[in-house]
Parts: structure tokens; C-alpha cells; sequence
């Protein structure tokens, strides 16, 4: 008997994929079975898709489907998920969609790869990138799909874009009449709380469609739910498929999943750590990181010296101990320019309030440096959400100070948020 390639595939695909799939709608918080097998060790933590393809694809029955995904859509062994799929005869794959940076991750911040079909599976790929409600609702519409799975790896941040891709797709797949199912991912920097300012649906754009916060603490199952939930004026036919072996308190290292950098600048799960509070940094004067093996550990500007290490140092950020540091980016900010400023060092990251040091270096930044300004289109303002970041500092508020203003927001979204968590 012979197989051929897409058979052979098929039969290695879903090897060592176990688990149920579970569905989840608008409700009382839903507990993942844990069972007693959450010592570590890598395997722990079985994603969304392991789980789906072990159940034999059955919640994508009879159903075209089209996956929204980039690099980070991989099993347990590095294989990409759509060549796992594309391979086996269970699932009827019929076209992929491309956010930022692409399908299979070519371009750089700001880019896609457009509309083009795949070299490996010969799948027509279509591009996302920066469309929403009804010009990507013809997209789905054109691409002849019943469904769209969306399977990519978040950072965390309410300011890292897939997120909204994932947002934007349920609220075109409701316009195209289309069934939607999220597969699980884990946070990679847990999901234990929500931090920093909510914003405020007047600074709405791509960085930030609803008023979620800053650091969000949910996966992306949790997260379309309570798009669905709240967000949604005519809520999309929703399906998850969860994680088994993730808890709340997991960092990614301790998950035996493999990492994949679910954009340029994302490297490591450490990039992750910092992320949701030096990216911030973006709407400054000082590079953050970009053209660095660092990204957003990293920061600085031409002019900046040992001040501003020492001033951070004693600023009372918990977790945290912040080197002087001299580089050089190959792009971006100050592209081959020799720059000063400050690497974070994250030495206890259960107590590491990334949204809190950020402020604190904003802080700290513009009262040891004279030359520190805002990106004159007040793309701050993007990032927080809001004014008030902005103001405060400029006005001469502290790092407490600052964090205390948004306070009762914060206290209102973790109460919406509790209802859509799934996992211990």
C-alpha cells in the first residue's frame, strides 16, 4: 500500500494530540479539567489545536475552513498548523488569512505579505492586515469559507495587534454570516491580573479597539468571549477550544511548549515580560529597543547617560534592577547611532509590575534627561488609552501618583473580565 504525502501527514499530524474540545458561550466563569498531571516537564500544556486535532477536527465538520494565523500557529513539534492540516483528510482547509507581519511572518512592523497562495500547500492566502467590518467581511465572503479558526500566540498586551485582528475577524465573520472558533494559547506572561489604564474608546484604533486594559491577563479564548460578550453589536457564532494543563500562574517557560516569535520584535518570552509597559516607549523620543537583539529591554536616546539608570534604580520599581547601557540600533530610532540609556534586568517577576515600571521609567526618564519629549503626534495617548499618562507627567506627577488616576477603571474592567476567565 502506498501513502501519499498528504496521507503520511495526516497520520503524523495529530500524533501525541490529546484532549477533548470544549465549547464556551457568555456565562458563569468555565474550569478546565486539570486533573493531577500538572507537574512540569515539556508536554505539560496542550494547546487549543493539539486538542482539536486529537479529537479529530470533529467541531470542523463538513465545514470549508479558513485559518487566521502566523508562524506562532505550530504543534507541540514546531509543524505549522496549516501544513498539519492542510495534510489530513479530516479537515477541509480551504484558504488562510494573513495578519501583520504575515502568514508566514516575512514582514517587518507595519507590513504584510499580501494577497498570494502558498508555495508548501498551494492554499490561496489573503491579507487582513488593516481591514475591518465590511471590507474584511468580502474578504471571508470571497475566500468561499463556512468557518474561520483563528490560532496565534498573543503577547499580553491590550496594544499588540493580533488581538484586534482577532477582534476585527469576529466582527467581519458576523457580518459574513460565518461560524468562528478561537483555539487557546497561553498568556505568556500569565494571567493572573489586570494592569494599567482602560481605555478610553475616544483613542480607538489598532493599538486598542475596546476599552480592555493595558496588560489584560486573559488568553485569546478568553479574550473573544468577552469581545462577544460586551463588544459585539450582533455577537459572531462563537466556538473555543481550550487548553488543558494551563494555569493562571504559568510564565510561558514553565508551560514545555515551544516559543515562536509572534512578530520581529518579539523574540523571547522575556520581550513578552516587559512588553505590555516599555512599549510605551514607542510614543517617546527615546528608541525602545527596535534594531536590537533587546527589544524593549532596551532603551534610550543620544545625550542619555548614567543618570537615568541610577534614578530608575531608586525609584522603588519592584522585580527590577535597570543597567546603563550604550547601543547601536541597525534600524529604527537612531538607526547606527551610538545611544545611552537602560537595560531592564527583571530578577523576580511574580513581584515585576510591567505597567507600573513603565511609567516609572517615563517618570524617571524625563526628569534626568533634558532632551526627553513625546512623539508630536501623541501616539502616547494611543498606547495608554487616554490623556492622562501624558499630562500627569508633564505636570510633575510621580509614578504613584499616575497609576493611582486610573484606579477605579481598572477595578471596573476586572469585574467584567472575571466572567469570561476559564482557567484556575
Amino acid at each position: 500500500m502506498s501513502l501519499s504525502r498528504r496521507g503520511l501527514l495526516a497520520v503524523t499530524g495529530a500524533a501525541g494530540a490529546v484532549g477533548a474540545f470544549a465549547a464556551t458561550t457568555k456565562g458563569a466563569a468555565a474550569v478546565d479539567e486539570q486533573g493531577g498531571g500538572h507537574a512540569g516537564g515539556r508536554g505539560r500544556v496542550r494547546t487549543g489545536f493539539d486538542r482539536l486535532a486529537a479529537n479529530g477536527y470533529d467541531v470542523l465538520d463538513g465545514q470549508r475552513v479558513g485559518v487566521v494565523t502566523n508562524p506562532t500557529g505550530i504543534t507541540s513539534d514546531v509543524r505549522h498548523i496549516v501544513d498539519v492540516m492542510h495534510a489530513d483528510d479530516r479537515v477541509d482547509l480551504t484558504a488562510v488569512f494573513g495578519p501583520e507581519h504575515g502568514f508566514r511572518g516575512t514582514a517587518q512592523a507595519g507590513g504584510s505579505e499580501g494577497r498570494y497562495d502558498d508555495p508548501a500547500t498551494g492554499l490561496p492566502v489573503y491579507d487582513t492586515y488593516l481591514k475591518s467590518g465590511r471590507p474584511l467581511a468580502d474578504v471571508f465572503t470571497a475566500s468561499g469559507v463556512d468557518t474561520v479558526v483563528f490560532d496565534i500566540q498573543d503577547a499580553g498586551a491590550r496594544f499588540y495587534t493580533y488581538i484586534w485582528t482577532l477582534y476585527d475577524c469576529m466582527v467581519a465573520a458576523s457580518l459574513a454570516g460565518k461560524r468562528f472558533v478561537v483555539l487557546d494559547r497561553p498568556n505568556p506572561v500569565t494571567g493572573r491580573a489586570a494592569l494599567g489604564p482602560v481605555l478610553d474608546r475616544a483613542f480607538a484604533t489598532f493599538v486598542g479597539r475596546e476599552p480592555i486594559a493595558q496588560a489584560h491577563g486573559m488568553t485569546v479564548t478568553e479574550l473573544a468571549r468577552l469581545f462577544n460578550g460586551e463588544f459585539l453589536t450582533t455577537p459572531v457564532p462563537l466556538e473555543t477550544v481550550k487548553m488543558s494543563g494551563w494555569r493562571r500562574s504559568d510564565f510561558f517557560d514553565e508551560t514545555g511548549l515551544p516559543w515562536v516569535p509572534p512578530s520581529p520584535n518579539m523574540p523571547t518570552p522575556e520581550t513578552a515580560l516587559v512588553y505590555s509597559g516599555t512599549c510605551l516607549f514607542e510614543g517617546t523620543n527615546l528608541s525602545e529597543g527596535r534594531g536590537t537583539t533587546r527589544p524593549f529591554e532596551l532603551l534610550g536616546a543620544e545625550g542619555v547617560d548614567r543618570r537615568w539608570a541610577e534614578a530608575a534604580n531608586a525609584a522603588g520599581l519592584r522585580g527590577v534592577h535597570f543597567r546603563e547601557a550604550y547601543f547601536a540600533p541597525t534600524f529604527s530610532k537612531f538607526q547606527g547611532k551610538t545611544v545611552g540609556g537602560v537595560q531592564l534586568h527583571v530578577h523576580d517577576r511574580q513581584a515585576f509590575d510591567p505597567v507600573r515600571t513603565g511609567i516609572g521609567l517615563l517618570v524617571t526618564a524625563k526628569k534626568s534627561w533634558s532632551g526627553f519629549a513625546w512623539r508630536p503626534d501623541n501616539w502616547i495617548d494611543k498606547l495608554t488609552g487616554n490623556t492622562r499618562v501624558r499630562t500627569m507627567i508633564d505636570a510633575g506627577a510621580g509614578t504613584d501618583e499616575v497609576v493611582g488616576a486610573w484606579r477605579s477603571d481598572l477595578a471596573a474592567f476586572r469585574a467584567v473580565r472575571r466572567e469570561y476567565l476559564l482557567y484556575r
